[in-house]
């Protein structure tokens, strides 16, 4: 890479950084009373100023809820909604392109191992990750915005999850913004806007519980490795799919003789490849188990109806003795 080119990520990168450290150790300089004055002293051009203002501070790491709560006072439940959203939907997308732009080819060529398999699966589950994070915030918004960036999930999907996933706290705090101006002013019955908000905040932070019970309502079906040698031995009509990075798939723990190797990260993109399969038997296999898991559940959510995974992985089969195929396991062997 080029001086120029290095540059041309370093130097915007260096700025970012540098606007939200100063951010962060001047906090008190963000007065909310002040901010409305000046976006209100603007007239007919306030909506537009208030939805730029939040994009730019969410790219400077200035957390939302200040712009959210002064949309609310500022512009009502309704509009205060829409233009808290369109500001929170386009600071998000220009923070996930700069991230992408300035570091996601870097990030790619450095991360192995468990982190690489960590934004595999991550990519592998695409909206479903956006949506769930975005309804349940378990990661700041500001910093979830650039650490999606550095994933390959696509622009459109991102900001398609983001916009949808991302009303309900958008209007919860849109509402306490207005509610707390209404009650200053005398207006008590505005306070029930504020309640309402109060109990949508307490909905999404029981959503994570809300989910895993919906997930598991639906059980993954299991195959022991006995069982497997066991059909494979008596010939079977089943189709074992390895969901491990190819360099496992022919590291020291081998594979399953006749198994196809599919990475997690590619499932979701290659389902066409496995149209023939969604009526037949289809074994799903990784290191243990985790991560065919998470495929069962995209070929479950593609219709496939007769899936399985191989409890305990590759080392509870390599545990058990049976035979494994893989260069580096066979000169193990020897």
């Amino acid at each position: 890479m080029t001086v120029r080119a290095v540059l041309s990520r370093l130097v915007p990168a260096l700025i970012i950084a540098s606007a939200a450290l100063w951010l962060a150790f001047n906090r008190e300089r963000l007065d909310p009373s002040a901010l409305e004055s000046a976006i209100r002293g603007l007239g007919w051009w306030a909506p537009f100023a208030h939805v730029a203002l939040f994009a730019i501070g969410t790219v400077f790491l200035v957390p939302g809820t200040l712009f959210g709560l002064a949309g609310g006072v500022l512009f009502g439940p309704v509009w205060g909604t829409l233009l808290n959203l369109a500001g929170a939907t386009l600071g998000a997308t220009a923070a996930f392109l700069v991230a992408r732009y300035l570091a996601a080819d870097w990030v790619r060529a450095k991360i192995a191992g468990q982190l690489e398999r960590l934004v595999a699966g991550v990519e592998a589950e695409g909206w479903r990750f956006v949506a769930l994070t975005r309804l349940v915030p378990l990661v700041p918004f500001n910093i979830l915005n650039y650490a999606l960036g550095l994933t390959r999930i696509p622009l459109i999907t991102y900001v398609a999850a983001s916009f949808i996933c991302m009303v309900p706290g958008t209007l919860a705090y849109t509402w306490i913004g207005y509610a707390g101006r209404e009650a200053v002013s005398g207006n008590i019955v505005a306070v029930r806007y504020g309640l309402l908000a109060l109990a949508l905040l307490a909905a999404i932070a029981l959503l994570p519980r809300l989910i895993r019970n919906w997930r598991g309502q639906k059980k993954l079906r299991w195959v022991e490795v006995t069982e497997l040698a066991h059909r494979l031995a008596s010939k079977h009509r089943i189709a074992v799919i390895d969901v491990r990075m190819p360099t496992d798939f022919a590291g020291p723990l081998g594979h399953i003789g006749g198994a196809r190797n599919l990475p997690l990260a590619e499932v979701q993109r290659r389902l066409p490849e496995l149209a023939g399969l969604k009526n037949e038997p289809v074994v799903l296999v990784c290191r243990t188990q985790k991560m065919s898991s998470s495929a069962a559940a995209l070929l479950d959510a593609a219709g496939f109806t007769n899936v399985s995974v191989l409890r305990g992985g590759m080392i509870q089969w390599s545990t058990e003795g049976h035979p494994v195929d893989g260069r580096a396991a066979q000169l193990e062997a020897r």
